[in-house]
């Protein structure tokens, strides 16, 4: 038992005098009141950091995690109910983004990755349009999506 003690003895006074030392190292202290990164962020960076992991830097999304191509989001703008689908989608309601931030990342992929689109006809969505889409959210998704592909002006290729 006195062997026991005198282990415990020892590895405590070990212990205290590596941290002590630095040398086990110590957390860096919490900032309890840290600004959120999406308050100061730039419609690029809310894509980066809310988007991009799933969608990809370029918007190219991913066949196989039937992730959509973002670079075609323009031919949803050509339909009077897909305008409103583009930022009813869970990706877009469940963001945890606000409204204004919503509005100004919608419109950077819009103007920025969705390469068919002219940008002279995009009118760019406002937290208010968001606010109202996010008050209606969509019951099935997939059905409204196929739905607006079959009956787009242009015949579109497979995502």
């Amino acid at each position: 038992m006195r062997l026991r003690n005198a282990f415990a003895t020892v590895l405590t006074s070990l212990c205290a005098t590596l941290t002590g030392a630095g040398v086990l190292g110590t957390a860096a202290p919490v900032r309890l009141h840290a600004e959120s990164v999406a308050k100061t962020s730039s419609p690029r960076s809310l894509y980066v950091l809310h988007c991009a992991g799933c969608h990809g830097m370029d918007g190219s999304g991913s066949v196989q995690g039937q992730v959509p191509d973002m670079r075609r989001l323009g031919r949803f703008l050509q339909h009077p109910e897909g305008r409103k689908f583009l930022v009813q989608v869970p990706g877009v309601m469940g963001s945890g983004l606000n409204d204004k931030d919503v509005a100004q990342v919608t419109n950077w992929v819009l103007t920025t990755l969705a390469t068919d689109i002219a940008p002279q006809t995009f009118v760019p969505y406002t937290s208010l349009e968001i606010a109202a889409a996010r008050a209606n959210p969509l019951s099935d998704v997939m059905a409204t999506r196929a739905r607006l592909l079959a009956t787009e002006p242009h015949p579109a290729s497979p995502d």
